[in-house]
């Protein structure tokens, strides 16, 4: 009778761990919602983390030129961009420069009333707006064979990191630095910026590291208050 009363206490001891077990781990557990609770705020950490801004150069290898007959309108259309990426015009300053104009002047390649012109070779401007930016090559004829871009940035489309404030372009003067010839009153919806290391045009985002961080805190006290009640 020992024995039997033993073997039933065993049996009810085990009945009572196993639905513990069961409640710790269900869907209305508190484990389950802590668990719950940490990933959602993983996933958001993620989703709030803002993409890495995109470094465009604009013709890729060939630059900024008329020769090689490059497609600028094609090379715009295959590449996706932002607010707060920027655009790198590299080119001889010898024989060309860049202008942004309106869009009527870049219809029409006129050259004579720039928004801003840019002179140094190796320009680098930062797209502030969603829209459309129009830049030519305001040496005669280079506009008409189309040395010309239309950089365009959809009104939804995410806006990459960029600084809270730009400077303001720079005045015109005579030496070899970029110059804005915008009007008052008016904006140009870019800035020159110092020229970054180019690298792959359409740079995909990255998730920063603290967002890292965040995933793995998170889920370790998702996993360690999952364990605590378990057991509990």
């Amino acid at each position: 009778m020992a024995a039997g009363s033993s073997a039933d206490a065993g049996g009810a001891s085990a009945a009572a761990v196993l639905p513990g077990k069961r409640k710790g781990m269900g869907a209305s557990s508190p484990a389950w919602f802590s668990f719950s609770s940490c990933l959602f705020l993983a996933l958001a950490g993620i989703m709030a983390t803002p993409a890495a801004a995109a470094v465009h150069k604009v013709g890729d290898a060939a630059g900024w030129t008329i020769i090689g007959n490059v497609n600028y309108t094609a090379w715009a259309a295959s590449n996706t961009f932002h607010v707060g990426d920027t655009i790198v015009f590299q080119y001889n300053k010898q024989f060309h420069n860049v202008m942004q104009v309106d869009r009527a002047d870049y219809r029409a390649c006129n050259t004579q009333s720039p928004l801003a012109t840019y002179t140094t070779g190796n320009d680098s401007i930062i797209l502030q707006r969603a829209g459309h930016h129009f830049f030519l090559c305001g040496v005669p004829g280079h506009c008409a064979i189309g040395q010309k871009v239309d950089i365009r940035i959809p009104k939804r489309a995410r806006s990459a990191a960029a600084p809270a404030t730009a400077p303001s372009p720079a005045s015109p003067s005579s030496s070899s630095s970029p110059k804005s010839l915008a009007p008052s009153g008016g904006s140009t919806g870019v800035t020159a910026a110092a020229a970054p290391s180019p690298q792959k045009s359409g740079a995909a985002p990255r998730v920063t590291g603290w967002a890292m961080v965040l995933i793995t805190v998170t889920l370790a006290a998702a996993a360690a208050a999952a364990t605590s009640v378990e057991f509990s």
